[in-house]
C-alpha cells in the first residue's frame, strides 16, 4: 500500500469515527452516506480504534467507585486509589486499569518531573494507553535492570522511551540485568558508576510506577526463568504472597519474605520507593489481591490502580487479616 492510500484510509476512517462517536450517526446512515457496505464501515471503525484515531473508553460513575476509594485510602492510608470496572477479559481489564493511570500521569506530570519506572506487563500497559502526546519535558528513568526473556512490551527501558514519546522528554535506560545469580554480585554491580548513576537518579524520581506480582507457577517471574516453580512453592510455604517491582518479596502483612529469591533483583527497592513523593501500584489481575494487600501494608505505597474486584477483596482480607497483626 502507498503513502497516498495510507493518507486516503486515515481519512476515511476520521470521517467514519466523526460521523459514529460524535455526531452519533449509526453505521448503516454513514455506510449509505458515504457509499460503502455497513461491514467495510464496522471495520474501519475498529481500525481507527487500534491505530489511536478513536480512544474510546468506559469509565466507571464517580459515585459507584467514591465509597470503596475513601475506604482504601483511609484504611491504608493512600492519597488516592484508581478503581477500574470489572472485565471478563483480562486484556481489556489491564487495558482499563492503565488508562486510569496514564490519566492520573496527564494530570501529575509537568516540566522537569522524573518518572521511575518498574518492569512487567501493568506498567507496560500505561504506555500503551496514554493519548497524552504532549510536550512536556519529562524524565522516565528505569528503576529495575532488564531482562532478555522479557521481551520489548514488559521490559522498563522499552516502556522508558514508549512513555517518553507519549508524554514528552527523555528516557534513561540501567545498563544492568534485572537479576543475578547471588546478592554479593548484586552489591557489585551496585558500585558500578554507570549503574550507579542511573538508580541514584531513580531514587530522585517524583512519581515511580511498579507493578505488583503474585507467588505461582504462572508468574511472570516463571515464565521468564527467573525462579523455578519449585522455589515459588516453598516461597509460598514460608510466607511469601507477592513481590514489589520483582525486587522485594513481601508476606501478608507487608515484611520482608524471608526467601533464597530475595537480593538478587537489582532495582529500587522498598525503602528506596519510601522516598518517593507518589508510588503508583499497577496489579490488574483478580489473582494478585494477596500481594496487593501485602504491598499496601508497607506503607510505601500512595496510588494504587487496581480493579473493583480486587479492592473488595483487599478490603476483605484486611478485616480477616488485622487480628493477626
Amino acid at each position: 500500500m502507498n503513502d497516498r492510500q495510507d493518507n486516503a484510509d486515515i481519512d476515511l476512517m476520521t470521517e467514519i469515527a466523526t460521523l459514529y462517536y460524535v455526531e452519533g450517526e449509526t453505521q448503516e446512515v454513514i455506510a449509505n452516506r458515504l457509499g460503502i457496505s455497513r461491514v467495510r464501515v464496522g471495520r474501519l471503525l475498529k481500525r481507527a480504534q487500534a491505530e489511536g484515531i478513536v480512544d474510546v473508553r468506559v469509565r466507571q460513575h464517580p459515585a459507584v467507585s467514591a465509597e470503596i476509594e475513601q475506604e482504601l485510602k483511609r484504611r491504608f492510608g493512600l492519597k488516592r486509589a484508581l478503581i477500574a470496572l470489572d472485565n471478563g477479559d483480562v486484556d481489556v481489564q489491564r487495558a482499563s486499569v492503565a488508562s486510569l493511570v496514564a490519566d492520573h500521569l496527564s494530570r501529575r506530570l509537568e516540566d522537569g518531573s522524573i518518572v521511575a519506572v518498574g518492569m512487567g506487563r501493568n506498567v507496560g500497559a500505561v504506555a500503551d494507553n496514554a493519548f497524552d502526546h504532549g510536550e512536556r519535558q519529562c524524565s522516565f528513568v528505569c528503576a529495575i535492570g532488564g531482562s532478555l526473556r522479557a521481551g520489548e512490551y514488559m521490559n522498563p527501558d522499552h516502556i522508558c522511551r514508549r512513555l517518553a514519546l507519549k508524554y514528552g522528554g527523555d528516557s534513561e535506560t540501567l545498563y544492568a540485568p534485572a537479576l543475578v545469580q547471588n546478592a554479593e554480585l548484586r552489591d557489585a554491580l551496585y558500585d558500578n558508576p554507570t549503574v550507579r548513576q542511573t538508580l541514584d537518579r531513580a531514587r530522585r524520581a517524583d512519581v515511580a510506577l511498579i507493578g505488583v506480582g503474585d507467588v505461582s507457577e504462572d508468574s511472570n517471574m516463571v515464565r521468564m526463568g527467573w525462579f523455578s516453580p519449585q522455589e515459588i512453592a516453598e516461597a509460598r510455604l514460608a510466607g511469601t504472597v507477592g513481590d514489589m517491582m520483582g525486587y522485594d518479596f513481601i508476606d501478608i502483612h507487608g515484611r520482608p519474605s524471608a526467601t533464597p529469591m530475595q537480593g538478587r533483583v537489582v532495582g529500587l527497592n522498598i525503602a528506596d520507593l519510601a522516598r518517593i513523593p507518589d508510588v503508583i501500584a499497577i496489579a490488574s489481575e483478580n489473582t494478585k489481591a494477596v500481594g496487593i494487600l501485602g504491598a499496601l501494608r508497607t506503607g510505601v505505597i500512595d496510588t494504587l490502580a487496581t480493579s473493583a474486584t480486587n479492592a473488595h477483596t483487599i478490603i476483605r482480607l484486611d478485616e480477616a487479616t488485622a487480628v493477626e497483626e
